[in-house]
């Protein structure tokens, strides 16, 4: 067998090539969704997304025999590890044939460049940070990719072990359908809070709320809320009007609200159609028969992702975190179109927010994994 060759994307011709390798990758796996290549493109681009002011990157192909078998991205955040006080490495956008030469020579080049920036350890994969595609699914290949979750072979987990990286965090993701019934306890609670006049739950609408101070109003719950767990690192402005963009050409407003308590918000819910059917249709291009495709196919949007769930952390021991998740599943049972909703990702060890999902009738769904390794240690 000819050797691996690594050579770092420099031209646009690399750039096409570092996107469009997972379409070979995939091709055997049903239930890989293809991104957008124009959304890839935009993501992955220095000089225009908001991501980059902060963060710089390689990014690597692997060829044998003159054809590109492998791929990766090595990030410096200097956001990240200024809020999170360390010196890591982010390797992300993984992508390979079941070659372990080829894997270890991307992860071995993504290393010494992480290395040369005086970062001490790899942490991965993160596409590019937290606030966005993270995690190697090691549970749950059976079911299609959900909208902004991984999905991968299985055989990553091997080549992963292979190359010596260890496990730093599992995520999970639980799901509930529509033959969930609610538990006594947590209808009690919801009338209790219902019936309670200083607690309110509001939505936002496209006729009188501003995009942006509703984006704005998310932000700011959300750095509350994550600010201490583990891997977080607050988005930019730049970053969260970029996403709302994104979010907004299919939201459904209805599976958008916040919870006050005397006027103040203390809560907040963003959830979003589960669209990945809709995209796995157009295969990585809109084009021009897009719109076409979205009247055909729309209703093939059976599901809800749920994006964002979080109360601030003084009310969350007065019922608040099952008041927002009855509500959370009250409207995706309202809508006849969603047949499920997909919680997550949520931290192992977050253990109050995992135990209160699967109170409230969820099931443990898929599991991801991120991987960390010391720069001192052999490949």
């Amino acid at each position: 067998m000819s050797t691996v060759a690594i050579a770092q994307v420099e031209h646009p011709n690399d750039i096409k090539e570092f996107i469009e390798l997972p379409w070979k990758i995939y091709q055997n796996y049903p239930n890989w969704v293809p991104p957008l290549k124009k959304y890839m493109r935009r993501l992955l681009d220095e000089q225009s997304h908001p991501y980059w002011e902060f963060a710089s990157r390689k990014l690597f192909l692997a060829r044998r025999n003159g054809q590109t078998v492998g791929r990766i991205a090595a990030i410096v955040d200097t956001r990240f590890n200024r809020y999170q006080k360390t010196g890591a490495g982010i390797w992300g956008f993984f992508e390979c044939e079941n070659d372990p030469e080829a894997a270890q020579a991307l992860f071995s080049a993504a290393g010494d460049w992480a290395a040369s920036q005086g970062m001490t350890y790899l942490l991965g994969p993160f596409c590019p940070s937290t606030n966005y595609e993270i995690g190697m699914l090691i549970e749950g290949f059976e079911h299609l990719a959900t909208f902004m979750m991984p999905f991968n072979p299985p055989y990553y987990v091997e080549l992963a072990e292979t190359c010596h990286l260890m496990k730093e965090k599992d995520l999970l993701s639980f799901i509930v359908d529509r033959s969930w019934e609610y538990p006594q306890w947590m209808l009690n609670i919801a009338e209790k809070l219902n019936n309670d006049a200083r607690f309110s739950v509001r939505t936002p609408s496209r006729s009188t709320d501003r995009v942006e101070d509703v984006v704005a109003l998310i932000r700011k719950i959300y750095d509350e809320c994550w600010a201490d767990n583990w891997g977080f690192v607050p988005a930019t402005e730049g970053e969260v009007q970029e996403l709302a963009k994104e979010l907004e050409r299919f939201a459904d407003e209805d599976l958008i609200f916040f919870i006050y308590f005397n006027e103040e918000p203390i809560g907040a819910a963003l959830m979003v159609p589960d669209v990945n059917p809709l995209l796995k249709r157009l295969n990585g291009k809109i084009g021009i028969l897009g719109p076409l495709k979205y009247l055909l196919f729309k209703k093939e949007i059976r599901g809800v992702r749920g994006l964002l769930l979080g109360i601030k952390r003084e009310y969350q021991d007065m019922g608040v975190p099952f008041f927002l998740l009855y509500h959370a599943l009250d409207r995706t049972k309202n809508k006849q179109q969603y047949q499920y909703l997909e919680l997550g990702w949520n931290l192992e060890d977050n253990h109050d927010i995992n135990q209160l999902e699967m109170d409230g009738g969820a099931k443990l769904f898929k599991k991801y994994r991120i991987y960390r390794k010391n720069l001192m240690d052999r490949w």
